[in-house]
């Protein structure tokens, strides 16, 4: 799948990414009550708890989407505001991603939620080397729309998440990542629990140097036939 950004960077404004490899990190949280308390979030929705922490999760390329519509079937679905590193031209970058999900689904495979969604990412990325040194510092946000009011969702700083190059290295190994590899690298527990929602807006702030990351995509129901 191929993605574009916009960069930063003067000498190369725009950047074209083929995406070949998808991985998302699950249970990602460096403090281990933190990630007990996203189980048992889940858990309360019927997902039945990892077989191990961190766990990774193979998608589909093709279910990474740029666009701000999407179309998804059943009402059960909720996104879930995340960093996003991928492998291009011998260096990694970090936009953002939702890692939509199919709630209904999960309670019986985690797998097949998140193969069943498409995954809105941001038009914007950086260099990962810009922000490697302060990576902590940087700030999550995520919104959802309510009775047609925005709400805050999730919120927190990137300090209570593992890595990217820690996640990286338990999955690739010594393995070297490969031109267009690409992770979503887990998030935070959700602001009043995991609920549907068809309008979700997330940020990545970067309070260091003052400049955010920002993705906004609404979901329209598919007719089901019986």
């Amino acid at each position: 799948m191929k993605l574009t950004f916009t960069t930063d960077d003067k000498a190369a404004p725009l950047i074209e990414v083929e995406i070949n490899q998808l991985v998302i990190a699950g249970w990602v949280g460096r403090d281990r009550q933190a990630v007990l308390h996203h189980i048992r979030e889940l858990e309360a929705l019927g997902v039945p708890p990892p077989g191990a922490v961190p766990l990774f999760y193979r998608v589909t390329t093709n279910q990474l989407s740029q666009q701000s519509h999407l179309e998804v079937v059943g009402a059960e679905t909720s996104g879930e505001a995340e960093p996003f590193v991928f492998f291009h031209r011998g260096e990694y970058w970090v936009s953002l991603i939702s890692d939509h999900t199919d709630r209904h689904l999960e309670t019986f495979s985690v797998a097949l939620s998140k193969q069943a969604c498409i995954k809105p990412v941001a038009g914007h990325a950086w260099r990962i080397k810009e922000v490697a040194e302060h990576w902590d510092a940087l700030e999550l946000s995520a919104w959802i729309k309510e009775q047609g009011e925005w709400v805050s969702y999730q919120q927190g700083s990137l300090a209570s998440l593992l890595t990217p190059m820690d996640l990286l290295a338990r999955y690739l190994s010594d393995t070297p990542a490969e031109e267009g590899f690409a992770m979503s690298c887990g998030t935070l527990s959700a602001l009043g629990g995991i609920r549907p929602a068809s309008d979700f807006r997330m940020a990545l702030h970067d309070p260091i140097l003052n400049r955010t990351l920002t993705h906004q995509y609404s979901t329209g129901l598919l007719p089901v036939v019986a």
